[in-house]
């Protein structure tokens, strides 16, 4: 052998070591789940952070949307303390927001939907004790700004045109836009989004008749002795 290749050989290979290599893994892997802990310890905090803040924009939002469609006149109570839940025709639960006045239930609020020309649209409908409309507005929608948007209260006065209406009057086969032989008008360019409101808040109703009962039911108060 010569001495050029007993230098070679002699030489270390470059590069770390298959010793160095196994001696790296546990370090990396240590190093990871360090970061790991620190990132999930952060999420945890920040959720308990805004967890609170939120749920309080969430209850605000709520009563101004209650708001909207039951009168302060005609209640003394936290309309969400004597909330109750019944199912609607498909099954679903439905939250009731009640107002109450001397015992008496004077309003109830709830929640509605339609499927608009862009999805959804989620309406808050107020109805009193006899099945009529107390008030409606529109919560959310993606419709077609300037033309679907007229649903809004802030856009135009449409939706108003529902207060003091009821299953009965107009009957109920009048429930529908006029360009379907109804009562209601829809807009220019836009005859699918009045469409959706006018069927959310007519099923809102039928959903009224048919837990009249239990939604007009004295709520019962827990008494301290």
């Amino acid at each position: 052998m010569s001495d050029a290749d007993t230098t070679l050989a002699q030489a270390p290979a470059s590069g770390p070591s298959a010793e160095s290599l196994r001696e790296r893994i546990p370090y990396q892997a240590g190093l990871l789940g360090v970061v790991t802990l620190l990132a999930t310890g952060l999420l945890v905090l920040a959720d308990a952070l805004t967890r609170g803040p939120i749920a309080e924009r969430r209850a605000e939002d709520l009563a101004a949307s209650l708001a909207q469609v039951i009168p302060a006149s005609l209640h003394d109570n936290d309309l969400t303390a004597d909330a109750l839940t019944v199912t609607d025709a498909e099954g679903a639960p439905v939250v009731i927001y009640r107002a109450v006045r001397d015992r008496t239930v004077t309003g109830v609020a709830y929640q509605v939907r339609g499927n608009g020309y862009s999805g959804a649209i989620d309406v808050i409908l107020g109805v009193d004790p006899a099945g009529r409309i107390l008030g409606a507005r529109v919560l959310a929608h993606a419709e077609t700004p300037g033309l679907g948007d007229k649903i809004e209260a802030a856009k135009d006065d449409w939706i108003l045109a529902f207060d003091g209406l009821s299953l009965g009057d107009p009957p109920a086969e009048r429930w529908v836009v006029k360009k379907d032989g109804g009562d209601f008008d829809q807009f220019s360019g836009a005859t699918i989004t009045p469409r959706a409101v006018v069927g959310a808040i007519k099923g809102g109703l039928a959903l009224f008749a048919d837990h009249r009962d239990a939604l007009i039911a004295p709520p019962v108060r827990n008494i301290d002795h």
